[in-house]
């Protein structure tokens, strides 16, 4: 609570600032979001408003951090999940803010150490999501989502240069969901600050990013009785239905609710700095009487550290025997029960860059080296581990942008995930504006096993020694404006695949198994303004593997897309219809907070879940009005929304819910 108070009084004195300085909103808003082109090799004092020429609009663009390609802002309102923590192709345990899990078959490809803890890994701010803007002036924006059951997300975005060549960033979100059932409550903190710097030769440059996040979830177990959802006589509020953990904590929504009696508690930091000094040739151009300083690197040095801490953590202040049927304890654990482990890493990298072609910023090679230094705190011991890397990339997106190349890898020669590589290659063809583009890419990574797997750490009954995993993945992609069509697919070959076969038990599968997976989005245009954005998703296992998928996915979204007439009107409604076939689901083990692998139950859904929204924009406001789970509409014993569809097993989602969400972007 004390994390959210700070950054609340953050917000709070800046949106004060932004009250006494603004002077226009962002209007047109469409038409002001341009990209900003090139490798940030151009530019003198006046760049930003001399590459635009649009001193009084707003032109704004970000970029990643390992890459120098500008994107664009996306202003478009038809799709909730752009602002939404959830992807649409995700199951949760039922409550925004719980553990979830993809139905797309997606293995971890991740190189290297890693603690195996990713149940609740889509609400966090990472590094590699992290945007460098680059804005002409001063933008905000500011989100309030309010729910059912008292949900709420509070999100909130400031950037702006103060020099051409200098921008900051901050980033703060709140996401607190009571649930719809006992001991579901979840309470998420994040917050992110970064800069970067050019200095005013273009030789040096600086990239900083500092984060945070506090993700906290109540873990019931499921509810103890399926049957229990059916009698809405003595159910029918769904918060009284006994749940297997924390059936003892008293029903309640109360609002800001960070208290975990019994559930998951995660903490992670992180702070990376990466600074460059260019070598390579100077040139300036003359437009206007305005002299223009232009910088061309043929050699690039850079060194970047990093440091991280993660703290996982399961708290059960009053356990009973479901430690005993599930974990096969002897007897219920001690009062304030606490499993927990922690770890901190630090990485030293000096990498060196060549430009082969010194007047194209997107063609380079890469090479470099890192030290990483890893001490991980356990419940009765800890661990110091360290491992050498070497990674290589090379990069050619042609000067006329019809051809990009890309070619990656990384090599663990010693240290603890010795013999770990990764190689990633993909090559793209533009085919012009009528038929997009068209990727074929391979990817294969040999992989220590997550350290969770091993047993050494707090998380383990027993020490395992597994063989290192490799996934192979080729991969396609096909993208036709013309025909607003999407195409992808993926092939996976799993050797010694590692798993959770339960509540605790790690394992290994025996033999290679394979996986074919292909996608399709499209876009339909049944009538001027009545548009149909279909997805479908079809998935295989072949051979004897331990993952259990749904054969077929879809997501539908049909309805009216137009501005009724109204010049700064941007509406959208209808209705988002989503159906995966019946699979048999993974389980879930609080205590360990890992989906899990069986193979008994088939999982299905009693009806595709329906949801209507009313999206629109005008101008600078942004507005999501949405009534979801109207599938869950039963007329046993009276009207009401209690047909709920189950997630997995004994792990129900909610009945109807309303959510309203405002969103408004501010230019000062």
């Amino acid at each position: 609570m004390k994390h959210f108070r700070y950054s609340m009084t953050i917000i709070a004195m800046i949106l004060i600032a932004m009250q006494v300085s603004a002077q226009n909103p962002v209007q047109n808003m469409g038409n002001r979001f341009k990209g900003m082109g090139g490798g940030g090799t151009g530019g003198g004092n006046d760049s930003l408003r001399h590459r635009t020429g649009l001193e009084d609009s707003l032109t704004i663009s970000y970029r990643f951090l390992d890459t120098t390609r500008q994107s664009k802002m996306d202003s478009s309102i038809n799709d909730f999940t752009k602002r939404f923590p959830i992807p649409a192709h995700y199951m949760t345990l039922g409550n925004n803010g719980a553990a979830a899990k993809s139905l797309l078959f997606a293995p971890n490809m991740k190189d290297g150490w890693d603690p195996g803890f990713h149940a609740y890994d889509i609400y966090r701010f990472t590094i590699e999501d992290t945007r460098f803007y680059t804005t002409t002036k001063p933008y905000s924006e500011l989100g309030y989502l309010l729910g059912s059951k008292k949900e709420q997300i509070i999100g909130f975005t400031h950037t702006q240069n103060m020099t051409p060549n200098w921008n900051a960033g901050f980033q703060f979100r709140l996401i607190n969901s009571p649930g719809w059932f006992k001991n579901q409550n979840t309470n998420h903190s994040s917050i992110r600050f970064n800069t970067a710097y050019q200095s005013k030769n273009k030789r040096y440059h600086l990239q900083f990013i500092a984060l945070s996040n506090k993700l906290q979830g109540s873990e019931n177990g499921g509810i103890q009785n399926e049957a229990d959802l059916q009698n809405t006589v003595t159910y029918k509020d769904r918060v009284t239905i006994p749940v297997q953990l924390g059936n003892y904590i008293a029903p309640g929504f109360a609002v800001f609710n960070s208290k975990i009696s019994t559930g998951t508690k995660d903490k992670n930091s992180a702070i990376l700095l990466r600074q460059q000094y260019d070598f390579g040739q100077k040139d300036s151009t003359v437009t206007d009487s305005t002299v223009i300083h232009l910088f061309y690197p043929r050699l690039r040095v850079e060194y970047t550290i990093q440091y991280n801490k993660f703290d996982y953590a399961f708290v059960d202040q009053s356990p009973d025997s479901f430690y005993v049927n599930k974990y096969d304890f002897f007897a219920p654990p001690p009062t304030n029960f606490i499993v927990e482990e922690k770890w901190t890493q630090l990485i030293n990298d000096f990498s060196f860059y060549t430009f082969p072609d010194s007047h194209n910023s997107q063609q380079y090679l890469k090479l470099g080296a890192s030290i990483e230094n890893l001490k991980g705190t356990f419940t009765s011991n800890g661990r110091q581990l360290y491992n050498t890397i070497l990674h290589g990339e090379y990069r050619n997106k042609t000067r006329n942008k019809k051809w990009d190349f890309e070619a990656a890898g990384n090599l663990y020669p010693t240290g603890y995930n010795a013999g770990d590589f990764s190689v990633y290659g993909h090559l793209q063809r533009y085919l012009g504006r009528r038929f997009g583009t068209l990727q074929v890419g391979t990817q294969i990574t040999n992989r220590t096993p997550s350290y969770i797997f091993t047993g050494e750490g707090s998380f383990g009954f027993t020490k395992n020694s597994f063989n290192k995993e490799n996934i192979l993945k080729f991969f396609g992609n096909v993208d036709v404006p013309y025909l607003k069509l999407r195409l992808s697919g993926a092939y996976f070959l799993a050797t010694n695949f590692t798993y959770f076969n339960g509540y605790y038990h790690p394992e290994q599968a025996t033999s290679p198994f394979n996986l074919l997976q292909v996608n399709a989005d499209k876009d339909f245009k049944l009538t001027r303004h009545l548009i149909w954005h279909a997805q479908v998703a079809l998935q295989q296992r072949v051979g004897d593997g331990p993952v259990n998928v749904p054969l077929f996915y879809t997501r539908n979204r049909i309805g009216y897309e137009g501005s009724l007439g109204f010049k700064n009107l941007v509406l959208n409604t209808g209705l988002e219809i989503k159906y995966n076939s019946p699979y048999k689901a993974d389980g879930y083990s609080p205590m360990f907070g890992q989906f899990y692998f069986q193979d008994d139950r088939v999982v299905n859904l009693k009806a595709p879940e329906v949801d209507a929204y009313l999206h629109f924009r005008i101008r600078s406001f942004v507005s999501y009005v949405r009534l979801e789970n109207l599938n869950s509409i039963s007329f046993k014993n009276g009207f009401s929304f209690t047909n709920n569809n189950l997630a997995t097993a004994n792990y129900p989602y909610p009945g109807v819910q309303l959510r309203v969400g405002i969103y408004w972007t501010f230019v000062n």
